[in-house]
């Protein structure tokens, strides 16, 4: 037996040492970049947009009621992997920190400017979130009175909004830190375009439109003379007026705006296409109207009273407008049409540009249509509220059993192919056609109203607050994402899609 000497034996024990100490570096190592390679952020990041806390690179955020009115919050998910927690399980939540607003039900989401806007209906006040740093950046200012229409354009210059219930719209100026309140009884919505350089302001029950005015510095001495001089129904402040809301003049075209709701932005910034709701507002048909935005600029103050014209043409839709999207070939709008047992019914509308004509109507979810956005798989999706009290639902209550009797209120609508589908999937009465992850309320084919919806770009999905419940869905066929890992506790209000490439995201 050959003895071993101590150097011998030294040597291969530090040989040992050294093979186990590498493989557990590598193990390690190994450990160490998995985890690290799941939130590596690329050297320079789109836009130089900087990389938040959470680490997520594409995350939705959630407005979450948790109690009522009391209090709120704002969930964020990672929409990637469809997990509210990091894939180490060590985070288990994330959120915007500094925000309890109670109720925030809308939020006005600006991906490109790293912003968002998230207002409360119940407390009335306007947060500013900086997405960057997932935490309130401030208070974007108050109005006497809540809101029932809310604007801010993506240059932040000012805030508009209308307060139905004291007849007034509020107009705050980022640029001087000042705000005005001028007088309109029954407004009840206001737009603005992306250049903030157009803002109307729509009156219920009405068939009129007002723009607003900014007067030179000290042009009129009193808002009496302000009013007189160009047609305004009101000029604030009262000593050296600033702002003017003005009639929006359409010459000889006396009808051409009935029950008008709002307004969509042509993308090369020539057209105000102004949205008639018609019968469905109480009025008598809907239909688009087009506006000169030139015209209707602020800086354009009027010459003579009546203001210029500013009509251009107007395209009936038999189907219903209540809400537009364009891009930039086809106007799409959505809405309601009255049908004969005195129930209305849902429709998207296909408008060519280039002719101005309708060309296509196609049956979709009832309801109040508020929702519209395009997404992956050429698709576009529309949701609205209270969709059990139209035709659908009235078919259900019969006893049909196909899918005219699906009444939930999201939409896809196949932009290819030309067809739509009510999303989920269900069948009245079957046992196995139900919603596949249903809402607290455990309703088998309803989930409620759609009061959010994102397109999370690229990952072929969109995001939904449906029913008060977070649900995702495939663009590519409409099915549903198992949300398990995604649902809030509490009432899930609106989301939104914090790293899009463009504010048109949402």
């Amino acid at each position: 037996m050959t003895n071993r000497s101590p150097f011998s034996q030294s040597l291969r024990a530090q040989i040992l040492c050294g093979l186990l100490l590498a493989f557990v570096t590598a193990g390690l190592t190994s450990c160490h970049s998995n985890n690290y390679l799941e939130y590596k952020f690329p050297q320079y990041t789109f836009a130089i947009r900087p990389v938040p806390p959470s680490l997520l690179a594409n995350r939705v955020m959630i407005s979450v009621s948790a109690n009522g009115i009391s209090s709120g919050s704002l969930q964020i998910v990672d929409a990637k992997r469809d997990i509210r927690s990091n894939v180490q399980n060590t985070k288990t939540s994330f959120s915007i920190s500094g925000y309890a607003s109670g109720f925030p039900n809308l939020i006005l989401n600006f991906p490109a400017e790293i912003t968002g806007y998230v207002y409360s209906s119940a407390q009335g006040d306007i947060q500013i979130v900086n997405y960057g740093k997932e935490a309130v950046a401030g208070a974007a200012g108050t109005f006497p009175a809540k809101s029932t229409g809310l604007a801010v354009p993506p240059t932040f210059g000012h805030i508009y909004s209308a307060q139905e219930s004291i007849g007034q719209l509020g107009v705050i100026d980022n640029s001087t830190g000042r705000t005005y309140s001028l007088i309109l009884p029954n407004v009840f919505q206001v737009v603005v375009n992306q250049g903030d350089t157009v803002m109307l302001a729509m009156v219920r029950n009405s068939n009129t439109i007002y723009r607003l005015v900014k007067l030179n510095a000290n042009q009129y001495p009193t808002s009496t003379a302000a009013d007189v001089a160009i047609g305004a129904v009101d000029c604030e402040p009262f000593n050296l007026p600033v702002y003017c809301l003005v009639p929006v003049n359409t010459g000889s075209h006396a009808n051409a705006f009935d029950r008008p709701m709002g307004a969509y932005f042509s993308l090369d910034g020539t057209t105000a296409y102004v949205l008639n709701c018609g019968q469905e507002c109480g009025g008598n048909a809907s239909s688009v109207t087009y506006l000169q935005q030139g015209v209707l600029e602020y800086n354009n103050i009027p010459t003579a009273v009546p203001d210029t014209s500013a009509f251009t043409t107007q395209v009936m839709v038999p189907g219903g407008v209540t809400a537009a999207v364009s891009n930039g070939t086809t106007l799409y709008v959505s809405g309601q049409q009255l049908q004969s047992d005195g129930l209305f019914a849902g429709f998207l509308s296909t408008i060519n540009l280039a002719t101005n004509t309708v060309t296509g109507q196609y049956s979709i979810s009832d309801g109040n249509h508020s929702k519209m956005l395009f997404a992956d798989n050429n698709t576009l999706w529309i949701g609205s509220q209270f969709c059990a009290t139209g035709e659908r639902a009235k078919r259900a209550a019969q006893g049909v059993t196909d899918q005219t009797a699906n009444y939930n209120c999201l939409t896809r609508f196949d932009m290819g192919a030309l067809s739509a589908s009510i999303v989920p999937f269900v069948t009245q009465g079957s046992a196995t056609a139900v919603v596949p992850f249903p809402n607290t309320n455990q309703n088998q084919y309803y989930y409620g109203d759609l009061t959010g919806l994102c397109w999370v770009q690229g990952f072929n999905k969109v995001y939904t607050a449906y029913g008060g419940q977070v649900h995702a869905f495939n663009t590519a066929d409409g099915s549903e994402i198992d949300n398990k890992n995604i649902i809030v506790q509490g009432t899930a209000l609106d989301v939104a899609y914090l790293d899009a490439i463009t504010d048109a995201d949402n």
